[in-house]
C-alpha cells in the first residue's frame, strides 16, 4: 500500500542532514511519496525503514515474466482499477492452445501458422504471445515431444499443461531455460508440482475453488519458492469469471492482499469462435493478465489484438509518430508533398491511401503533440506557423523540384495564410483519406 508523504517522514531518521538534496527529511519524504527519488538518497535510512518503503513501492499486482529473451511475454505490474485513473500497464497476453495426441507434423504446421500471426496497426505489430501444449496423452516422452515441436515450430513462449508430475518433468526438461508458464497448480498435486516449479524456477498459474483456498495455495507456494504466480479461473461462466477476476484486482488494489496480488489467467473453451471472440474481449478488459484460446484457426484472434492494443494503450497520451517527412514508395523531384499530423492513425490512414495510389509521394507529419487534423487545428497546434516551420526543419524544399503542398480539405480555411508564411503554393485535397488515391492520380 502507498505511504504519505507523512507517513514516510516518521520511519526517517530526520536528521535534517541535508546529504538527500533537500533542506528537511519532510522535504525529501514528500518527495519520495510523489515517486520523485530513490530512498537510497537517503545516506543515514535504516535497513527496517528501507524494507518499509520497497515493500510499499511494490505494485499491487505483482509482475509476472512467461518466457526468455526480449521476446518473453510480461504481465502484471498493474495499479490501478480503471484504465482512465491513470492506464493498464502490461498487455494481457494471447495464447492457442494444442494438444499432444495430433499427429507430429500437424503439431508443427499448426504451431507455426499459430506463431506467424502477425500485422500492423499505427505503427505497432501485433502478434500473440505463447503457445500451450496439453497434455491428453497417457505418455510423458509424447507430451515433451510435442512441447519441443509446438515452440521450436511457432516462436512463441511456452505453457505447459501437463496431466501429471512425470509429464510436467520431461517437459521442462524439453524446453530448458525457456522458463515456461506451468498450468496448473491445484490443492491435488502442489506435492508434486511445487518442487518441480520451484527447481526450474518458472512461473506456475493456480487454482483454487474459493478465494480463500487460491491464497492458501499461493502462500504455499510462495513458502515453496515459487516466487512467479498467475491466479487461474478456472472452467467459469462469463459472469462468474469475470466476477472473480474483479475480486482478485479489488483484494490486492483496495485491500492491500498480496496473496491475491497476481496477474490472472483464463482458458476459453468453445466451439463457436464468435462466442469465445466475445467472452475473450470481456477478459481483456476486467482483467486477465493472459488468455488462452481453443482455436481452429489464427484469424479469429486478430479483433482481440486490436481490442488489446486499444485497452493498454496510454488514455492521457495519443499514440504518436515522429514528426518527420516519410518518403513513400521512389518518391523523387516531381512527387506531391502531403502535410498531416503526427496522430498515429491519421498518419496511417493517409499513409494506407497514398500507397495504393501507386502514387510515390513525400508525407510532412507536423508535430500535433498526437491530436488529428480538426482536433489539432482548433487547439491552434496545426496552423500556417508550425507548418512551415515543419517544412523549413525538415529541408522539404531540398527534396523537391516544386513548390506545392496538398493540405487536407478540412483546414482549406488555412490556404491563403499558409501560401504567405511559407511561400509554398497550396493545394487544398480531399477532406477524406478516401478521395486521396483518385486525387493523386488526377493531379497534375
Amino acid at each position: 500500500m502507498a505511504l504519505s508523504g507523512l507517513d514516510i517522514y516518521k520511519i526517517l531518521p530526520k536528521t535534517n542532514c541535508k546529504e538527500c538534496g533537500f533542506v528537511t527529511c519532510l522535504a525529501f519524504a514528500m518527495q519520495l511519496a510523489k515517486k520523485g527519488v530513490e530512498a537510497g538518497k537517503c545516506p543515514y535510512l535504516s535497513e527496517e525503514a528501507g524494507n518499509i518503503l520497497a515493500d510499499a513501492g511494490r505494485p499491487p499486482i505483482n509482475l509476472v515474466s512467461i518466457g526468455s529473451g526480449e521476446g518473453c511475454l510480461k504481465v502484471g505490474n498493474e495499479t490501478v482499477l480503471f484504465r482512465h485513473e491513470e492506464k493498464f500497464r502490461n498487455p494481457c497476453g494471447i495464447g492457442f492452445i494444442i494438444d499432444d495426441v495430433l499427429p507430429e507434423e500437424q503439431i508443427k504446421r499448426t504451431a507455426s501458422r499459430l506463431g506467424g500471426v502477425s500485422f500492423e496497426r499505427v505503427g505497432q505489430i501485433l502478434k500473440p504471445d505463447v503457445i500451450a501444449v496439453r497434455q491428453s496423452s497417457n505418455s510423458a516422452e509424447k507430451f515433451a515431444a510435442a512441447v519441443k515441436a509446438a515452440v521450436d515450430a511457432s516462436g512463441l513462449n511456452p505453457v505447459l499443461m501437463p496431466s501429471d508430475a512425470s509429464g510436467l518433468r520431461a517437459a521442462l526438461e524439453a524446453v530448458k531455460g525457456a522458463a515456461p508458464l506451468i498450468y496448473r497448480v491445484t490443492k491435488d498435486n502442489i506435492r508434486e508440482f511445487m518442487p518441480l516449479a520451484a527447481q526450474a524456477r518458472v512461473p506456475a498459474a493456480v487454482y483454487g475453488d474459493t478465494l480463500e483456498e487460491q491464497a492458501e495455495l499461493v502462500k504455499e507456494l510462495n513458502g515453496g519458492g515459487v516466487a512467479q504466480i498467475l491466479l487461474d479461473t478456472g472452467e467459469q461462466e462469463p459472469r462468474e469469471r469475470i466476477w472473480r477476476l474483479t475480486q482478485w484486482r479489488r483484494q490486492a488494489l483496495k485491500k492491500n492482499n498480496r496473496l491475491l496480488g497476481y496477474p490472472a489467467v483464463t482458458v476459453l473453451k468453445g466451439k463457436d469462435p464468435y462466442s469465445v471472440a466475445v467472452e475473450a474481449a470481456g477478459d481483456i478488459c476486467k482483467y486477465a493478465g493472459l488468455i488462452l484460446l481453443e482455436v481452429s484457426e489464427a484469424e479469429e484472434t486478430l479483433a482481440l489484438l486490436t481490442l488489446r492494443q486499444n485497452i493498454y494503450s496510454d488514455p492521457q497520451k495519443p499514440l504518436q509518430i515522429e514528426p518527420k517527412v516519410y518518403t513513400i514508395g521512389n518518391a523523387g523531384k516531381e512527387s506531391p508533398v502531403l502535410i498531416t499530423t503526427n496522430f498515429s492513425l491519421t498518419y496511417f490512414t493517409v499513409l494506407g491511401e497514398v500507397e495504393s495510389s501507386k502514387v510515390p509521394s513525400y508525407i510532412v507529419s507536423v508535430d500535433t503533440e498526437g491530436m488529428s487534423v480538426l482536433t489539432a487545428w482548433a487547439a491552434e497546434k496545426f496552423t500556417p506557423e508550425k507548418i512551415t516551420d515543419s517544412l523549413q526543419k525538415f529541408g522539404v524544399s531540398g527534396l523537391v523540384g516544386h513548390n506545392r503542398l496538398i493540405i487536407p480539405g478540412y483546414v482549406a480555411m488555412m490556404s491563403g495564410n499558409l501560401e504567405e508564411k511559407s511561400g509554398w503554393e497550396v493545394v487544398v485535397g480531399p477532406k477524406e483519406a478516401s478521395g486521396l488515391p483518385a486525387f493523386l492520380k488526377n493531379l497534375s
